[in-house]
């Protein structure tokens, strides 16, 4: 059989992740682009949010958006705490530290 019919390599591909996102500079871009963020690293697809969203892992500006969402997490019953989301939350306010 030719090679051209064979998909040796489908593994390789992640799939494509779509976002919602309001228009870019509109009053609420940075705070859904933090919960983008941390989503897709909940789902390890960073790269893609990051793609999405033009903000980097760590970018400083969102820093209080994910301050907030880490806040909001904590203050529930600990049984409704997403508890992967308070993780990669911290994990990206160390990371915006460091930057």
């Amino acid at each position: 059989m030719s090679r051209a019919f064979v998909k040796e390599d489908d593994d390789q591909y992640e799939p494509v992740h779509t976002f919602a996102l309001p228009a870019p500079g509109s009053p609420g871009y940075a705070a859904a682009a933090a919960r983008v963020l941390l989503d897709a690293a909940r789902d390890n697809v960073t790269a893609q949010a990051e793609a999405a969203t033009g903000y980097r892992w760590g970018h400083p500006d969102l820093k209080p958006f994910v301050a907030e969402i880490l806040r909001d997490i904590e203050a529930l019953p600990f049984e409704e705490q997403d508890r992967r989301t308070m993780q990669v939350a911290r994990r990206y306010l160390r990371a915006a530290v460091a930057e």
